[in-house]
C-alpha cells in the first residue's frame, strides 16, 4: 500500500498530536523485536522482567524539555492500540526473507489480542524515570516505542516556537544534508548494501518516512535493501529487515543458576533460534558480553550461520575477527555476511567497504546518524541526536548485564558486572565514544 509524501514543516507548525499520534500502530516498530518476540514466546512466554529507560546523555535533562502530561498522553494511546485487519494481514501472509508465513498462527493470534501492559513514569534529578514489568512477550514490545516517543517529543519540545518559514528552512536543510549523504553513498558502486535501521532514536515518524524514501530513490531498491521499521516497510512495499539484539543474551543469562549456566547463556540463545530460522535470520551478534570470547568458545555448529553483526567496539577489529574465526573453523569469509550497525555515517561507512568489500559480503544497518542527522541546524545544537536505549534490566527479580565490546555502553550492577567479566573472561576494553 503507497502512501503520498507530506510536508514535514507544514504537519510540525500545525501540529495536534492527535491527527499526528507519535506511535500510529503497533507494527510502528522493528522487526527484529518481533522475530524475537516470537522466539520468548514460544521459549519463555512467562518470564517477568523489566525493562528501564536510561539516558546515556545526562546532560539532556528530558525531564525540564518534555511536559509530562505529552508523555502520559502519548503512553497511553499507545496502550490503546491493536493490530488492524490490514496488518494482521501483513504479517500473516508477507514473504520475509524469502519465507512465508513466517510468523506462526499461535503467535499472531497472541499479537491480535495484545494491548501493552501499564507503564510507571516518574521524575528524578531532571530525567524521566520510565518502567514497564510484566510478561517477557508483553513488555519488550514497548521499547522501540517508548523510544521513539521521548525522541519525538524532545524534537517537537525544541521546534514548538519556530515559524513556518523557520521550519521550511530548517527541513530544506537537512533533506538537503542527506541528499548529500546519498549522493557520496552512490559513489560506492552496486555492491552497496544498506538498510534503515533508524526507528528507535528517530527524529520523528514523518522524517524518518521521507528519510527511507530519499533512499529508495537515491540508491535503488539493489542497494537499499530495506527499513527495520514495519509500518514503513509495509506502507512503501519495501523489505522488512532485522533479526535479534542483545535482549535475549541479557534476559537468558539472568535466568542463569549458575557460572556455567551464565557462561553457555549466550549459545542457549541461538540453540533455541536455530530450531526456528535458517537463511538469511541466521546472523551472530556476538559482543554482548565480549566478542573475542564469544568467538573463542562458540560451538562449531554457529560457524556454518550466515553471518555476524557487529554492534559495539572498533568495527575493524570486530570484522577482522570474524574473518579469522571463519577462516579457523574453514569457512570461506567471502560466502559470509557481516553487517555494521554501530554509530554509522557516511564516512564510516566508506572506509568500512573500502576495507572489506571482496573479502566478505558486507551490509550497513544505518541508524540515527540516517533518520535524526539535525546537528547545527537549530541555535545550540538542540536538535543534535544523543543516546538513549530502553533496557531489559531485570529478569525473574535478577538484574540483567551487557558488557559490550565498548566498556562506556555496558549496563548492570557494578558487583554483576564485575562477575560476568570473570565468568566470560573479558579483560581491559578500550573505551570508546558513544556517539548515539
Amino acid at each position: 500500500m503507497m502512501i503520498p509524501t507530506v510536508d514535514i514543516a507544514t504537519r510540525v507548525y500545525n501540529h495536534k498530536w492527535k491527527i499526528d499520534p507519535i506511535v500510529r500502530s503497533l507494527i510502528d516498530d522493528d522487526f527484529y523485536k518481533l522475530l524475537m518476540c516470537q522466539s520468548v514466546f514460544r521459549n519463555r512466554p512467562d518470564t517477568q522482567v523489566t525493562f528501564s529507560l536510561i539516558n546515556r546523555t545526562s546532560r539532556i535533562r528530558l525531564a525540564e524539555l518534555i511536559d509530562e502530561g505529552e508523555l502520559r498522553e502519548q503512553l497511553d494511546h499507545v496502550r490503546g492500540l491493536t493490530l488492524t485487519r490490514g496488518e494482521s494481514t501483513w504479517l500473516r501472509g508477507n514473504t520475509f526473507y524469502g519465507k512465508r508465513q513466517m510468523f506462526r498462527p499461535d503467535f499472531m493470534e497472541f499479537l491480535e489480542n495484545l494491548r501493552l501492559p501499564a507503564y510507571h513514569l516518574e521524575k528524578r534529578d531532571g530525567q524521566y524515570e520510565l518502567t514497564f514489568e510484566g510478561r517477557w512477550p508483553e513488555v519488550m514490545l514497548w521499547e522501540i516505542p517508548a523510544l521513539a516517543i521521548i525522541m519525538e517529543l524532545r524534537s517537537r519540545a525544541v521546534l514548538k516556537d519556530m515559524g513556518r518559514f523557520e521550519l521550511q528552512v530548517l527541513y530544506a536543510r537537512a533533506m538537503a544534508r542527506l541528499w548529500e549523504k546519498i549522493e557520496e553513498l552512490r559513489k560506492l558502486g552496486p555492491d552497496l548494501r544498506i538498510a534503515d535501521f533508524g526507528t528507535r532514536r528517530r527524529h520523528s515518524f514523518l522524517w524518518q518516512d521521507w528519510c527511507v524514501q530519499a533512499m529508495v530513490e537515491g540508491l535503488g531498491d539493489t542497494r537499499f535493501i530495506g527499513t527495520s521499521n514495519c509500518l514503513i516497510a509495509m506502507r512503501r512495499d519495501i523489505e522488512a529487515i532485522g533479526t535479534n539484539a542483545h535482549e535475549l543474551p541479557m534476559v537468558y543469562a539472568a535466568l542463569a543458576d549458575s557460572d556455567e549456566e551464565l557462561r553457555q547463556a549466550p549459545y542457549k540463545v541461538l540453540a533455541d533460534w536455530h530450531e526456528e530460522h535458517d537463511g538469511m535470520l541466521r546472523i551472530i551478534l556476538p559482543d554482548t558480553y565480549g566478542s573475542e570470547g564469544f568467538l573463542d568458545h562458540a560451538p562449531d555448529w554457529l560457524a556454518g550461520w550466515t553471518g555476524i553483526r557487529i554492534d559495539s567496539g572498533d568495527p575493524v577489529q570486530g570484522a577482522e575477527a570474524a574473518i579469522r574465526w571463519w577462516q579457523e573453523r574453514g569457512e570461506d569469509p567471502r560466502d559470509k555476511l557481516i553487517i555494521f550497525s554501530d554509530g554509522l555515517d557516511v564516512e564510516r561507512i566508506k572506509d568500512l567497504f573500502h576495507r572489506f568489500h571482496g573479502r566478505a559480503k558486507i551490509s550497513f544497518g544505518w541508524g540515527t546518524l540516517l533518520t535524526n542527522d539535525f546537528r547545527g541546524l537549530v541555535p545550540g545544537d538542540g536538535l543534535a541526536a544523543f543516546s538513549l536505549v530502553c533496557k531489559a534490566v531485570a529478569a525473574e527479580g535478577r538484574p540483567t548485564v551487557k558488557l559490550s565490546d565498548n566498556p562506556q555502553k555496558a549496563t548492570g550492577p557494578e558487583n554483576e558486572i564485575a562477575r560476568y567479566k570473570r565468568v566470560f573472561g573479558v579483560g581491559w576494553q578500550k573505551p570508546m565514544a558513544v556517539v548515539v
